[in-house]
């Protein structure tokens, strides 16, 4: 029973990631074609609160994932959670390592006058945003195909 409450939950929660960090690259993609203003003013809205449902979503997965793995362990499912766990924990470290500096960086921005270095800052956080998507996205594919496998002991 706990297995398939940790299954439900990882699955929802990973899934909400997921769509949530492709919902974000492409707000981010369609913005490459706007000035460092119109770009600075948007991503000052986006870290107004965005952050908040990020940490709501990734943290239940990474949590609900990790008693996944303990419970599948001795499984033939445990490949396709560990797999997932280590992306979502690849997803957390490129989070701390890259995207939350720049944004709070991105902060202290002036809309009318973003830094000179606007569009590489952007590029940064954008090629890590995309990596940590298809890296989110993988983990959710993942953790669906555990639970379509019938757990068998090994």
């Amino acid at each position: 029973m706990l297995t398939r409450y940790a299954h439900s939950v990882a699955l929802l929660f990973a899934g909400l990631f997921a769509g949530f960090l492709t919902a974000v690259l492409v707000l981010e993609l369609s913005l490459r074609s706007f000035d460092g203003a119109v770009y600075t003013q948007v991503r000052l809205v986006e870290l107004d609160s965005l952050d908040k449902l990020a940490i709501a979503t990734l943290l239940p997965a990474l949590i609900a994932t990790v008693v996944l793995v303990f419970r599948t362990f001795r499984t033939n499912t445990r490949w396709w959670t560990v797999g997932a766990l280590a992306l979502l924990v690849f997803v957390f470290g490129i989070t701390i390592v890259v995207n939350l500096p720049i944004n709070s960086d991105q902060l202290g921005w002036d809309v009318q006058s973003p830094p000179s270095d606007w569009a590489d800052v952007r590029d940064r956080w954008q090629t890590a945003h995309a990596l940590r998507t298809v890296a989110a996205s993988v983990a959710f594919v993942a953790l669906g195909l555990a639970a379509l496998r019938p757990a068998r002991n090994r």
